[in-house]
């Protein structure tokens, strides 16, 4: 879910919670939700999800990951590990009735299954991959969206069927991309996720117009030594790769929609030094900014071979 804002500044972003079927008792449960939720935070939970992106841009967080999302995402989570979606959406701009599409699932039904089924000894791998976050590609997405919106308006045994059809797909997908570290190892007191989320919002809204750590300790009323450690130990990275991966993130959606300079860029995004920008870039995205403006070109601009030769 997200909040309407000015793109130029961020100033709005919030965090988000998906919320379950109050009174589902089944062992598969479907969820969605728009992107204008008044419930709204960082979150994790015991459940595994099959989280469908259908409408809005924005950033993505699972676990110590940070990065773009548009729709069709198609992302498996695991038990325990962090996530959210943060749509960015203009002012004025029509807010979509469903943003997310969800499938939750637990790890006792996985293994009741698997207890009398052998055949779900092959969701191992993949599970065992969503303790860090699975990214699929968009052709097996629109694949799947079909059938969450089967799984919709189905319940029971009907819905258990639908769930044994998706995860076939699942476990059969060519490439996928694993999210998190694998050292990731967040704390999961509600107290503490509540704190990370007053901290991630407050970065959201300042992250482009300068920002110390020792501003978002204040905010939080610790001492800024303690909040680092608690900022690392509860997302699973530091304050300060967090910030830049949110800026070099930003960058890059700069570079592919603007055609600004690219020291304009720098300082656009809350870099002071145009030096230390490119040594980040390329850190993260193994290019420089001119690499990564001119491949993104490519991709997104030219014309197919149908086009061309008409």
């Amino acid at each position: 879910m997200g909040t309407r804002h000015d793109p130029q500044l961020d100033t709005t972003f919030k965090l988000e919670l998906e919320l379950p079927e109050s009174f589902y008792h089944g062992s598969i449960r479907y969820l969605q939700h728009g992107a204008d939720s008044p419930l709204i935070r960082w979150h994790c939970h015991k459940e595994y999800e099959l989280h469908l992106i259908v409408a809005t841009t924005g950033k993505v967080f699972v676990g110590d990951y940070i990065g773009n999302f548009g729709p069709m995402q198609l992302v498996l989570t695991g038990p325990h590990l962090p996530h959210n979606w943060i749509s960015a959406i203009e002012p004025e701009a029509e807010v979509p009735p469903v943003r997310d599409r969800v499938i939750q699932f637990s790890d006792d039904f996985i293994q009741q299954c698997r207890r009398i089924m052998p055949e779900f000894s092959q969701l191992d791998r993949l599970l065992k991959q969503a303790s860090v976050g699975v990214l699929f590609e968009e052709s097996l997405a629109q694949e799947i969206e079909p059938l969450l919106v089967r799984a919709e308006h189905a319940s029971g045994f009907s819905r258990v069927v639908i769930f044994f059809s998706i995860m076939e797909k699942l476990i059969q997908a060519k490439k996928i991309r694993l999210l998190s570290s694998t050292s990731f190892d967040p704390l999961l007191d509600e107290h503490a996720i509540d704190r990370v989320n007053i901290a991630v919002d407050y970065i959201m809204r300042h992250y482009q117009v300068g920002l110390s750590l020792d501003d978002v300790a204040a905010e939080l009323k610790m001492k800024p030594n303690y909040f680092s450690k608690f900022f690392k130990r509860s997302t699973g990275i530091g304050f300060i790769e967090f910030v830049n991966n949110l800026r070099i993130n930003r960058a890059c959606e700069q570079l592919i929609e603007t055609e600004d300079s690219i020291t304009d860029i720098c300082f656009k995004v809350g870099f002071n030094n145009i030096a230390n920008f490119n040594r980040r870039f390329f850190s993260l995205k193994e290019m420089t900014p001119s690499d990564y403006r001119r491949q993104a070109s490519l991709r997104y601009y030219q014309p197919s071979k149908e086009k061309a030769k008409a």
